[in-house]
């Protein structure tokens, strides 16, 4: 998950660039009152793709670190637990079916994985593009809103996210961990996840000042939800209703999305899983995006 930050080197050197005509926050600001306010319904266009193709660019110096930044940690969990702890374990008990520990780990730490990838680009990169390298008020200089800015935030650490557990699972396919063919439909489902935790993370990504802020993200929301959401055991253990509670967490809904598929199934309850990823993705982008307008614009 921790990977090196972009350092985008061009934008160091070149000088900050001077606003000839209404700046961009102006026009935003415009825009929102018109609108509604900073809560008006999202204005979106196609000027998120140059924005995207910006982060590509600068991020295609990186890849090799990245790409190896992404699969470490996940891998060592899966090595420790999955082997280790798994020989101790044995077989775990899903859908009324004994699997091995490692399989039933494999399944739940790749979606913790594109959760972690996503949060990770939509809080500390996304931090350095916005207020530490002002990025975001260059390209506002272009006709570019900031709504097309944060949805193209969104979009690039979602992809960061697919491109990370994509990776890792090819690793957990060389390892014969599972070979179903059902694991194609995980793709779809893990860009989803990548995306619905990408919203969640600009939520706080408007709100911090400063790098340390995320240390609360992380440690108080993303800890728990790994812990509650069956990454590492049946989500059956907990108490009762803790379990109301985590059934209803957007890392379990993945997961019994994504955990029937390694085993060869079918999810017993897809509708209700993907309602809770997209409740939670719309709510937390128009959430993200009203703090974001206020915080340039209010």
């Amino acid at each position: 998950m921790n990977e090196p930050l972009e350092v985008e080197d061009l934008e160091r050197r070149r000088p900050a660039p001077r606003r000839e005509g209404p700046p961009g926050g102006q026009r935003g600001h415009a825009s929102a009152e018109r609108g509604g306010g900073i809560w008006s319904p999202p204005r979106l266009s196609m000027r998120w793709w140059p924005v995207f193709q910006r982060n590509l660019l600068v991020w295609r110096k990186l890849v090799i670190p990245s790409l190896i930044g992404n699969i470490a940690e996940p891998l060592i969990w899966l090595v420790a637990f999955g082997y280790g702890l798994g020989a101790l374990v044995g077989q775990v008990a899903v859908g009324g079916q004994s699997v091995p520990y490692i399989l039933f780990l494999a399944s739940g730490s790749i979606c913790m994985s594109a959760m972690n990838a996503a949060s990770f680009e939509a809080l500390y990169s996304a931090f350095s593009r916005m207020h530490v390298q002002k990025t975001w008020d260059g390209i506002m200089n272009a006709p570019v809103s900031l709504d097309d800015v944060v949805l193209a935030e969104m979009l690039w650490a979602a992809f960061k996210a697919l491109f990370a557990v994509t990776a890792i699972l090819g690793v957990m396919l060389a390892l014969g961990i599972s070979h179903s063919p059902k694991l194609l439909l995980a793709w779809p489902v893990l860009l989803g996840v990548g995306i619905s935790f990408s919203c969640i993370a600009l939520i706080f990504n408007a709100l911090a000042r400063g790098y340390d802020f995320f240390t609360y993200y992380f440690t108080l929301f993303l800890t728990p939800m790994m812990f509650l959401s069956g990454v590492f055991f049946p989500r059956e253990q907990l108490p009762g209703f803790v379990r109301v509670l985590a059934d209803w967490l957007p890392l379990a809904a993945a997961i019994d999305l994504v955990r029937p598929l390694f085993l060869d199934q079918w999810p017993a309850h897809p509708w209700r899983s993907a309602a809770v990823l997209g409740v939670s993705t719309v709510a937390a982008f128009w959430v993200a995006l009203a703090l974001t307008r206020r915080r340039f614009f209010g």
